[in-house]
């Protein structure tokens, strides 16, 4: 019997992951541009913000599809999601557009989340929920809605849009605990059955 063979952690899907850890400056970069108010500078931001959000579903389809799945991934990949909306937060609330409440909310619940991951990495990795996809598809779209500059009679989508993020990101992160909790004790009985 041949064992499976295993997955390079240099592949497509990985490679699309570090890219948009690569793209966040770029986009900080284009976002404080002329003072982050020039709207060509604004939407050049958008354009690197939308890119590197793309490559989030594309680097997660690809792994699937092609067997492509590494443990490498399954760490870098949301690190690389929460570098990008952490770093477009702190800049929209640098400059003023979006409250720091809002910022601070997802940014402790993107760190709590990560770091319940390593906590329970020995007793197994916890998967992006479809609660969690939901959860950083409203977040990447109500940024993307902040960064353009749109007319300011919009702002009401651009809040509601932020609100809904909100509400989805403290829900998801309460699921995650519950789930962190339920994988490490499976994996305290596994070892004191064994």
């Amino acid at each position: 019997m041949t064992e499976p063979a295993r997955v390079p952690v240099l592949n497509i899907a990985n490679v699309l992951t570090m890219s948009r850890l690569v793209l966040v400056p770029v986009f900080l970069y284009l976002l404080f541009a002329e003072d982050g108010h020039q709207p060509w500078w604004r939407l050049a931001a958008f354009g690197v913000f939308a890119v590197a959000s793309v490559t989030d579903h594309v680097d997660g389809n690809l792994a699937r599809k092609h067997g492509l799945i590494t443990d490498f991934g399954k760490i870098a990949d949301p690190i690389a999601d929460k570098a990008l909306t952490g770093a477009a937060l702190v800049g929209l609330s640098l400059l003023g557009e979006l409250p720091w409440w809002v910022t601070v909310v997802i940014a402790v619940r993107e760190l709590g989340v990560t770091l319940l991951r390593f906590w329970v990495i020995r007793h197994g990795v916890i998967p992006a929920s479809r609660g969690g996809k939901a959860k950083t598809l409203v977040q990447i779209v109500a940024i993307g809605l902040y960064v353009l500059p749109l007319p300011s009679w919009l702002d009401v989508v651009s809040v509601a849009t932020m609100g809904a993020a909100v509400v989805l990101t403290v829900v998801t992160g309460v699921d995650y605990v519950i789930r962190a909790f339920r994988l490490r004790a499976r994996g305290k009985r596994a070892v004191a059955g064994a």
